[in-house]
């Protein structure tokens, strides 16, 4: 219930592309490791402002931290998948009313999918 709970929460502009670094490294990073992950994406914030960021990441649930000598390491507490599945699913609540037909309809009728995503989609749902 309560990975449910973190999972609720929402993440800013900002924390959540800490996670994607932290999800896309698929193992636990040393804070030099995120600052280098966040640079090469353009993102290079103050030591301070990382810091406080991860501090948040960690009150709200979604990151673990331990001690590896004198330096932190970060682990996340739930998967990607996971928290996509519960953002998703909040928002198609909120928007559509809990009908994902309302999300893809949406999709299709506004020309947001290139010809490559509606062949995958209709491929999918072929399969289903």
């Amino acid at each position: 219930m309560k990975e449910h709970q973190t999972m609720q929460k929402q993440l800013s502009d900002a924390e959540l592309e800490i996670m994607k670094v932290i999800w896309n490294a698929k193992t636990p990073l040393l804070f030099a490791e995120i600052t280098k992950a966040l640079a090469e994406h353009g993102r290079d914030w103050q030591k301070n402002t990382l810091i406080t960021l991860l501090s948040r990441l960690i009150q709200k649930g979604f990151l673990s931290t331990d001690k590896h000598g004198r330096k932190n390491i970060y682990t996340p507490c739930i998967t990607e998948h996971d928290f996509q599945t519960v953002q998703t699913k909040h928002f198609v609540d909120r928007v559509f009313q809990g009908k994902v037909s309302g999300l893809v309809t949406q999709l299709v009728r506004s020309d947001s999918l290139t010809e490559d995503e509606y062949e995958q989609l209709k491929k999918i749902l072929e399969e289903k």
